[in-house]
């Protein structure tokens, strides 16, 4: 909980926390694209994100807003964590969108969406750190989901109708997929997620001559990410791989393991200062702080 002193304050979850266990492992980065993946079944969410978002213009601009609003509920302070929520639930009140089936028009905070991104945002964070090695036992997960409907309420949803447990979100999973399907927005969103333009600096694209930029764009960089990708998909639940088109066989799931696996050991080989945050590397100060206290 919350220390007294908002100078000392550990958040929502703090470092007992199996939240910040999670967390701290590099791979989620995996992760992150995987949910995006799951999210955009959903014809609704997709066409919700289509229609109100800029991530074909500023692909990895959002996805830095978005990995900082994730590190702040999670690392950052608990008035930190509640503005941040309360920032994002002012942004979606004011997002309409159009359903390309019906024609109806509806709120992006609908409870229902907010449900499908939160679960599907958590299911993929520990399901794979743990296919990727992390230590979490089973009731390491369940308490993680457990703790995550604090993050769930910040976002505006009532944390009692929200899964906290491994058992309940596969009975979530199993309760929406009839409402689950390859839509035009859904498929345009796959495609651009494994392959989006590569991030430029500032000044970068009018300073670097065209056979660099080139050699940029399909060089290491591209087959790094590309394989980043490819290995969220091959993480998906085989139903989400199917609705995809792909096939959902037990050969994936293998080679997905193996790969995320060999991704961790080479992340958590970089030196921590690479992969450290500045909301990551506040909160290891604030709990150094009150442990010395102790």
């Amino acid at each position: 909980m919350a220390a007294t002193d908002p100078a000392d304050d550990l958040g929502l979850f703090g470092p007992e926390s199996v939240t910040w266990r999670v967390h701290q492992e590099p791979v989620l980065l995996v992760a992150g694209l995987r949910s995006l993946y799951l999210q955009a079944l959903h014809p609704r969410a997709v066409a919700g994100v289509a229609q109100n978002s800029g991530y074909k213009t500023d692909p990895w601009g959002r996805l830095v807003r978005t990995a900082t609003y994730v590190a702040t509920v999670v690392y950052g302070s608990t008035g930190q964590a509640r503005e941040a929520g309360r920032r994002l639930r002012g942004l979606h009140a004011r997002m309409r969108a159009v359903d390309p089936a019906t024609g109806e028009t509806f709120r992006i905070d609908e409870p229902d969406l907010l449900r499908w991104v939160h679960v599907t945002e958590v299911e993929s964070f520990v399901t794979t750190a743990r296919r990727a090695g992390a230590a979490l036992t089973d009731d390491d997960v369940d308490t993680y989901y457990t703790e995550q409907r604090l993050a769930a309420e910040l976002v505006g949803l009532d944390p009692a109708t929200v899964p906290g447990t491994a058992a309940q979100v596969a009975d979530y999973y199993r309760q929406v997929r009839p409402e689950l399907r390859l839509t035009r927005d859904s498929a345009e969103t796959m495609v651009f997620l494994t392959a989006p333009p590569m991030p430029w600096g500032p000044s970068m694209p009018w300073k670097m001559s065209l056979p660099l930029r080139l050699a940029f764009e399909l060089g290491p960089p591209r087959w790094a990410y590309l394989g980043i990708a490819g290995t969220a998909i091959g993480l998906l639940p085989g139903w989400a791989r199917r609705l995809y088109g792909g096939l959902g066989l037990p050969t994936t799931d293998l080679s997905a393991e193996l790969s995320v696996r060999g991704l961790r050991l080479a992340l958590n080989a970089v030196p921590r200062r690479y992969v450290e945050g500045p909301i990551y590397q506040a909160a290891m100060a604030r709990a150094a702080r009150l442990e010395a206290a102790v």
